[in-house]
């Protein structure tokens, strides 16, 4: 089966035709798709795509980006919303001092917030991180030595230090179109290296469009082009690479049901 662990369906950019993005999905044989919250005020309209589809799962969080919004946001909060049916995931949340739309020490705190809500529920992180290296792994260190969570790098292109780090904490890992992209040279080499068992996929969209989409809108049908792009970098068959990423996709949310 080939998953999608991390779409954005709730975005506008599909609001004309999200049921045929959905169809289109299943059509190019992505099983199931995890549908991302980017902050919690959007938590309603992200959740009801997921009770509205059998093979869409939902997360609950705030982006860096949206750190602002909620800068004491209560791990309490999160838990309660978690709590829900079809809710699998805590985040995405992080550090992106890249554009820095949030202040950096409110995106430290809410990140943090996140850290003890997936504790508190056993649900993975979903941790976004960009340009934030060291402090990304100071964070992740110290909130694991606090007490152990699940933890998945998404769209994972920073430094092989930060891999190393996470990995040594468990983390899993997902690969998006950006792999695909002819100047990612620097992430490919990060991909060789990642855990073979903890590798899993997802395209990001309506973002990130894999080659030889690049510049369109993404979409979950356009999975089968990174899967390609991993099996290549990894040196694994087809059918290796999805029965290894379906594998760890289940091990990391293990609160999704096999099929």
């Amino acid at each position: 089966m080939l998953i999608d662990s991390h779409v954005n369906l709730h975005a506008p950019q599909f609001d004309e035709d999200r049921e045929a993005v959905i169809a289109r999905a299943r059509a190019a044989g992505v099983g199931l798709m995890v549908t991302i919250c980017d902050r919690v005020s959007r938590f309603e309209a992200v959740h009801a795509i997921a009770m509205a589809h059998g093979d869409v799962w939902a997360t609950v969080g705030t982006h860096p980006h949206e750190a602002k919004e909620n800068p004491l946001l209560d791990p309490g909060a999160l838990c309660d919303l978690a709590a829900r049916p079809k809710v699998v995931g805590i985040g995405e949340t992080g550090l992106d001092f890249h554009y820095d739309l949030s202040p950096r020490d409110v995106q430290k705190a809410v990140f943090r917030v996140h850290a003890e809500a997936a504790r508190l529920t056993g649900l993975p992180l979903i941790v976004h991180a960009r340009e934030a290296d060291d402090a990304m792994a100071e964070i992740l260190e110290e909130e694991y030595a606090r007490g152990p969570f699940k933890l998945l790098m998404h769209c994972y292109t920073s430094g092989p230090e930060l891999a190393r780090r996470a990995a040594a904490l468990g983390a899993w890992f997902s690969v998006s179109g950006i792999a695909t992209f002819k100047a990612a040279d620097e992430v490919r080499a990060v991909i060789a290296d990642m855990p073979g068992d903890r590798i899993i996929l997802e395209t990001d969209c309506p973002y990130l469009a894999p080659m030889p989409m690049r510049g369109r809108r993404n979409e979950p049908a356009y999975l089968p082009h990174i899967l390609a792009k991993l099996a290549a970098v990894r040196g694994w068959s087809l059918a290796e690479a999805e029965e290894r990423t379906e594998k760890a996709f289940f091990d990391l949310f293990d609160r999704i049901p096999r099929p």
